[in-house]
């Protein structure tokens, strides 16, 4: 986060401390972009080795995730914040969650890749997941660059892709229950392709919670439950 949106405190240390916190956020969120932009291309080039290094990565997100959350409810204890700087730790505990479970997502689909590396590549829908990913990895880079810039003004073009995500892991989730009824021999390679869209649709979701969470850091609004629509009408409203 860009230092400017920080608020300057009479501390050094606090406003170090803020500063730490922040870029761990983003090293985190560049980490979980990583995962998810190899998770896909292992699952759709059948790399082995490219979904043990998904694997294997999500135990740097997970440890970022606990020194995230340590370090906020350290700072929360100690400095008592208020205001912006309040509202900023408590989003990003949320945020990092968030991101955490963005990351699980891209392990169980690396894991998918391992599992269905061996079959042949018949009806696997690989140009549907790609362009899904594009979508959900979109939204992922642009939550978190808002984050970085503490800048909602876009924030409604992020949560707005989220409606495009849904329809490819419907179209997906239609064809493949097409091919199940036309040969059972099908099921079970078409339900592991189906988890593997059911997670790229979820990370899409993560970055629809990310995006709320950073309205509620710089406006202090709560806007979880609000549709797409409303969501609109309120970042519209002086």
């Amino acid at each position: 986060m860009e230092s400017k949106e920080i608020g300057h405190h009479i501390s050094q240390k606090f406003n170090k401390e803020l500063e730490d916190i922040c870029n761990k956020v983003l090293t985190m969120g560049g980490l979980v972009e990583q995962q998810i932009e190899m998770a896909v291309k292992a699952f759709t080039a059948r790399d082995i080795e490219l979904a043990e290094l998904v694997i294997k990565q999500d135990n740097q997100v997970d440890a970022l995730e606990m020194e995230i959350d340590s370090e906020c409810t350290q700072i929360m204890a100690l400095r008592q914040p208020t205001a912006f700087d309040l509202r900023m730790l408590i989003a990003v505990i949320k945020i990092a969650r968030e991101m955490e479970r963005a990351g699980d997502k891209a392990e169980r689909i690396a894991e998918m890749a391992i599992k269905l590396s061996s079959t042949d590549n018949q009806f696997d829908h690989k140009y549907e997941l790609e362009h899904m990913a594009s979508l959900i990895m979109e939204m992922m880079h642009g939550a978190l660059d808002a984050f970085a810039r503490a800048n909602i003004e876009n924030i409604t073009e992020i949560t707005g892709k989220d409606v495009n995500v849904n329809r490819e892991y419907e179209n997906i989730l239609r064809r493949l229950i097409t091919r199940m009824m036309e040969d059972p021999r099908n099921i079970t390679r078409a339900l592991d392709i189906i988890w593997a869209a059911r997670a790229m649709e979820r990370i899409g979701d993560y970055a629809c919670n990310i995006s709320e969470h950073l309205i509620y850091m710089v406006n202090g609004e709560d806007v979880r439950h609000l549709t797409q629509q409303e969501l609109e009408k309120r970042m519209k409203t002086p």
